[in-house]
C-alpha cells in the first residue's frame, strides 16, 4: 500500500520512462517520454508557423496574428537589448524562445511531461547559450575579450580581487541560467499537483471553491511558463550584447 502511494505522489511526473529502449554498446540510447515531450513540442512551434504564415493576409488571422506578434516580439526584444548588430542571432533567439515556452506549455497538459522541468534540459541549453556567446566574443574581439574581467575605470590595485569575482561570475552564467528556469517549472508543477489532490479530497465538501483554485492556480502557471521563457531569452539578449560590445 505505501508502494502504491508513493507511485502518485506529486514526483511521479517528472520519472524518466524508456518508450523506446535503446543500448549501444553499453551506452543508453533510450527513447524517452521527455524527448517524445520536446519533439512533440517542436512539432507544434513548426507546426504554428507553417499554418500562420501560409495565408500571408493584409488582415491576419487568429494563428497569422500569434506569428506576427511572435516575431515582432522577439524582434523587439533583440533589438532593444543587443542592439542592431544583434540581427544575425534573431533566428537562433527566437528559436530559443518558442522551444523553451512550448516545452513549458507541453508540461501543462494533463499526462504529459515537462523536460524543462529536469536540469540536464535546461543546463543544455544554458551552456549551448554560454558556449555560442563565447565563441561570438572571441571571433568579435580576439584576445581582448579578456578585458572584460577588467571593467574599464576599475584601479589596477583592485585587479586582483576584480578578476577573479568576474571570472567566477561569467564561468557560473550556464548554471545559473539552468537553474533559475529547471527550478521554477519543478516547484510550480510539483505546487499544482498537490493542489490537485487537494481538489479531489476537499471537492465533495467545500463545493466549488477549491476548484476555482485551482483554475486560478493553473492560470498562474501558464503565466509563469511564459514568463521563464522570457527570462532565459532577455538573459541570453543580455549576453550577446555583451560579447558584441563589450561594456560594462
Amino acid at each position: 500500500m505505501e508502494h502504491a502511494d508513493s507511485a502518485h505522489g506529486p514526483l511521479e511526473q517528472f520519472e524518466i520512462n524508456h518508450l523506446v529502449p535503446i543500448d549501444v554498446g553499453g551506452l543508453d540510447f533510450s527513447f524517452t517520454n521527455s524527448a517524445a515531450a520536446m519533439i512533440f513540442g517542436v512539432a507544434l512551434v513548426v507546426l504554428l508557423m507553417l499554418v500562420g504564415i501560409r495565408s500571408r493576409s493584409l488582415v491576419p488571422g487568429r494563428l497569422q496574428s500569434v506569428v506576427e506578434v511572435s516575431y515582432e516580439f522577439i524582434a523587439g526584444m533583440v533589438r532593444e537589448n543587443v542592439g542592431q548588430e544583434g540581427r544575425p542571432y534573431f533566428p537562433f533567439v527566437f528559436t530559443l524562445f518558442m522551444f523553451i515556452l512550448f516545452a513549458n506549455l507541453v508540461g501543462m497538459i494533463p499526462f504529459s511531461f515537462t523536460s524543462t522541468s529536469h536540469i540536464v534540459v535546461t543546463f543544455s541549453l544554458a551552456l549551448a547559450v554560454w558556449i555560442g556567446v563565447t565563441i561570438i566574443a572571441f571571433a568579435r574581439h580576439g584576445i581582448r575579450f579578456f578585458g572584460y574581467f577588467l571593467p574599464s575605470g576599475v584601479p589596477t590595485a583592485l585587479a586582483p580581487i576584480i578578476i577573479p569575482i568576474e571570472v567566477i561570475s561569467y564561468f557560473v552564467r550556464p548554471i545559473s541560467l539552468s537553474l533559475r528556469l529547471f527550478a521554477n517549472m519543478l516547484a510550480g508543477h510539483i505546487m499544482l499537483k498537490v493542489f490537485a489532490g487537494f481538489v479531489i479530497a476537499l471537492g465533495i465538501a467545500a463545493g466549488w471553491l477549491p476548484l476555482a483554485f485551482i483554475v486560478a492556480l493553473t492560470g498562474l502557471e501558464l503565466l509563469i511558463a511564459f514568463l521563464q521563457a522570457y527570462v532565459f531569452t532577455i538573459l541570453t539578449c543580455l549576453y550577446l550584447h555583451d560579447a558584441i560590445h563589450m561594456d560594462h
